[in-house]
């Protein structure tokens, strides 16, 4: 392959294994063919949504000042290294999940814009399909996964009797149809290996799950970088060493909860008959019950969806931090001795405020750390983060009210130059919030007149058509 002409689609391939790279200066004189192929090989945009159950801490949210001029807020201080970057948008709403029926509606309308049918059973209705899988079905056709639905939680059944919903809206924000909720990847192992392993159809056990990806591709990986130029050599090495980090980090996780580590073969024995056939990632409960960090593991699920948006492997993923009425005890912060959902009915109580606030505040944490991992991520002149939008909202205002109104929402990146970051947007009491899922969809290439409730695109956002 002549340097220069390197296709965006091109994988490193080995047994069981297709690993796909990130953009590279030989992928910029690739000639395409048709517009599919030329939508593959130029640089792409991207979209996330990051959603925070339970609401936040209303007074300490909204930052100070307007336009260009403002000052982050307690909560939102962690994004301080990205305030160029940001939008933090206030008084959006979400009129249709004003029902007083807590946080189901509010989860499950998220990015349909629409009301949850109410029912017990299987019959679910979100009343749309969501705005991410609308974008999924423009571009997903470019990518080995149209789409990519991460979270933490497993799905919640079972019916809550206090508003009558069944538990399985709140496992969900993505809808692929208006009754067909996208399933979500608890397991970063699993998650992982839907990236990069077993590309030839092989079960995971004909090639080991302990065999390193960059193993399996190490000879293609060597006769690639005989064809590249020195700055995509360097940029190979450090994408690398970027999964290399995970796999290492996966397979630790692994060790400590089966017991591997341990020397005392007697107690290794027990810890492993114990957590026989237990996945480490797949319960919450028996995660904190063997000391699992559980920031390690939010962590380890974004440095995937980067890594899944460096290498193109897909264009449009969703993160759910945890379900509606979320109890994730967050004892681990300081000043914090309970669960999420418990603090978030705080009846304006200091004792629970301050704690309330902690837990917001750690997950924007997690949100400035995945915008980081976007910005580390060379792309061309720039970066991965200045192709992408991402969102980070919740679906209520305040936990203690279940209020949909000015609803905390930032934005992040710049969109391939259609988003004019850096600025907080406050607009006129209750816009809908589907004003904002159109303006994203649209710069996604959906061509759509409305979404839901939607009256505009929100061209405050910046120029959709550059």
């Amino acid at each position: 392959m002549p340097f220069g002409t390197l296709s965006r689609r091109t994988l490193l391939r080995g047994m069981g294994a297709a690993m796909a790279l990130p953009w590279l200066e030989a992928m910029a004189a690739t000639q395409t063919s048709s517009p599919a192929e030329a939508g593959a090989g130029a640089k792409p945009r991207r979209f996330a949504c990051l959603y925070m159950p339970n609401g936040t801490r209303p007074d300490r949210w909204t930052p100070e000042g307007e336009g260009s001029t403002f000052q982050l807020s307690p909560i939102l201080s962690p994004l301080q290294a990205h305030q160029s970057e940001l939008l933090v948008l206030t008084q959006l709403w979400n009129a249709a999940t004003n029902t007083g029926d807590g946080h189901y509606v509010k989860t499950g309308g998220f990015l349909t814009s629409t009301t949850i049918t109410r029912t017990t059973g299987a019959d679910l209705c979100s009343g749309n399909t969501s705005m991410d899988q609308w974008m999924a079905r423009q571009v997903g056709h470019l990518t080995p996964l149209p789409s990519l639905e991460l979270g933490i939680e497993p799905i919640t059944t079972g019916v809550d009797t206090n508003v009558g919903f069944t538990r399985l809206y709140g496992s969900h924000i993505s809808w692929a149809t208006p009754t067909t909720p996208c399933a979500k990847e608890i397991n970063p192992r699993r998650a992982f290996d839907r990236l990069f392993r077993n590309a030839s159809g092989l079960p995971a056990s004909r090639f080991g799950d302990n065999s390193s990806v960059l193993d399996l591709v190490a000879g293609d990986a060597q006769r690639l970088k005989q064809q590249l130029g020195k700055a995509d050599q360097q940029k190979l090495t450090e994408y690398f060493e970027s999964v290399r980090s995970v796999e290492h980090r996966i397979e630790w996780a692994k060790r400590r909860a089966t017991g591997d580590y341990m020397e005392d073969p007697a107690a290794r024995a027990e810890i492993q008959r114990l957590g026989q056939r237990i996945d480490v990632y797949s319960d919450p409960a028996q995660a904190s019950q063997r000391g699992i960090d559980h920031t390690e593991q939010v962590r380890l699920m974004l440095d995937i969806m980067a890594l899944a948006f460096w290498t193109d492997s897909t264009r449009v993923s969703t993160f759910m931090f945890g379900n509606a009425v979320s109890g994730r005890n967050f004892s681990f912060l300081d000043g914090v001795k309970g669960g999420h959902h418990e603090y978030s009915h705080h009846e304006n109580r200091p004792e629970k405020l301050a704690p309330y606030e902690r837990i917001t505040r750690w997950h924007i944490e997690q949100y400035a750390y995945f915008l980081g991992r976007l910005r580390s991520m060379k792309e061309g002149t720039g970066s991965v983060l200045d192709q992408s939008m991402i969102l980070f909202g919740a679906g209520m205002r305040d936990g203690n009210g279940h209020n949909p109104r000015n609803l905390p929402l930032v934005l992040a990146g710049r969109g391939g130059g259609t988003l004019n970051p850096g600025r907080h947007l406050v607009f006129s009491k209750d816009s809908p919030m589907a004003n904002l899922h159109l303006g994203l969809m649209r710069r996604m290439g959906v061509r759509a007149e409305r979404f839901a409730d939607s009256t505009n695109a929100l061209p405050e956002l910046g120029n959709a058509e550059a």
